[in-house]
């Protein structure tokens, strides 16, 4: 009797790393669906029973958190993971509140991504910085924070923020700071 491989999702909007973490988990043994947009990833949960689904935060037209919100709405069983660039503390909370299994930051490799799916990675084990974050960390923390209580709008962020909206904008499409 053969066994069932597990079935799993990715959706991310980048082809290239799309292509890349497919065929990792092809090898690892599991059978990859792949959508580069929440309709299409909506379309393949309900076309196919997931066991795992592996999710970027941003997508080109749409919120990783929307579409993780979505997914467990379709399906409560399938283990979602959340994959992200552009990484904050709110993003992570309300991720793990909308349902997510875990929470990674890229770049993260297929071996880490599947650690945290089946939740063997522990925060114990990771070493925590002796120095403060750099107020730009900071600053991107507070944007992301206010962004999530807006529910995504630029608009009523920049107003809640105090900036214009555009000075916004360029801040969102800029990659965090590490430390």
């Amino acid at each position: 009797m053969t066994q069932k491989k597990l079935k799993m999702l990715l959706v991310d909007d980048d082809p290239i790393f799309l292509q890349i973490l497919s065929r990792a988990m092809k090898k690892r043994g599991f059978e990859i669906f792949s959508a580069e947009n929440e309709q299409d990833a909506l379309e393949l949960n309900e076309q196919h029973k997931l066991d795992y689904a592996v999710i970027d935060l941003k997508l080109e037209h749409s919120s990783g958190l929307q579409l993780l919100n979505k997914l467990n709405t379709q399906s409560r069983n399938t283990k979602i993971l959340v994959l992200t660039g552009y990484s904050s503390i709110a993003t992570a909370v309300e991720a793990i509140k909308l349902g997510a299994v875990n929470y990674l930051c890229k770049p993260a490799d297929a071996d880490e991504i599947l650690q945290a799916l089946y939740g063997l990675t522990s925060t114990d084990e990771r070493e925590i910085s002796a120095t403060p974050p750099s107020v730009n960390r900071l600053e991107w923390e507070h944007i992301q924070k206010v962004l999530q209580k807006q529910q995504g709008n630029v608009s009523a962020t920049a107003r809640a923020l105090g900036m214009h909206r555009r000075t916004l904008q360029r801040k969102l499409l800029k990659r965090p700071v590490r430390h």
